[in-house]
């Protein structure tokens, strides 16, 4: 469990998968991520390489949303798959990064964490930017959707950019 001011982050159980998936195809988030199946993330729970967690508000036990990381210990990578928040614009989002980062970066000692993000999530690429992420490139027309092609935007940050980051506040 990963514990920030208002939310407890958990690895999520299969009875949870519904819920998660409700989230991912919310009309405010499915633009934005790949929506999973119930096996694909069943499967997820089961592997090691990747953790599935849900985020609840310690007020209210309420779910305000979700998160899928990639891990990839040998080469120290912390991939942020997807991450969707139900409670918009009350600051989840920024925590959930941060306490993430904190996971990655102090617990798990890795030393890259990334993620892909589509040119027209304003909030997501100004919330990455925001936290210090580099804009590393583009994929261009890196995913077919409903909606066309898609380019990604991959953003990153280092151990080490996390930690001057810190030390400088």
């Amino acid at each position: 469990m990963i514990e920030t001011k208002r939310m407890h982050l958990l690895e999520a159980t299969e009875d949870q998968i519904e819920e998660i998936i409700e989230l991912e195809a919310h009309p405010e988030n499915r633009d934005y991520l790949w929506v999973g199946t119930y096996e694909e993330h069943k499967d997820e729970i089961a592997d090691p390489n990747h953790l599935l967690l849900i985020f609840k508000a310690k007020e209210t036990a309420q779910t305000v949303g979700y998160a899928l990381i990639r891990l990839n210990l040998k080469s120290e990578i912390f991939e942020l798959r997807r991450i969707a928040i139900s409670e918009k614009r009350k600051g989840y989002g920024r925590e959930a990064m941060e306490a993430l980062f904190k996971e990655a970066f102090e617990k798990l000692g890795i030393n890259r964490f990334w993620l892909d993000v589509y040119p027209d999530n304003i909030f997501g690429i100004n919330l990455y930017e925001s936290l210090g992420m580099h804009r590393d490139g583009v994929l261009r027309q890196n995913y077919k959707a409903e909606r066309g092609y898609l380019d990604q935007i991959i953003y990153s940050m280092l151990k080490s950019e996390y930690f001057e980051r810190k030390q400088n506040g």
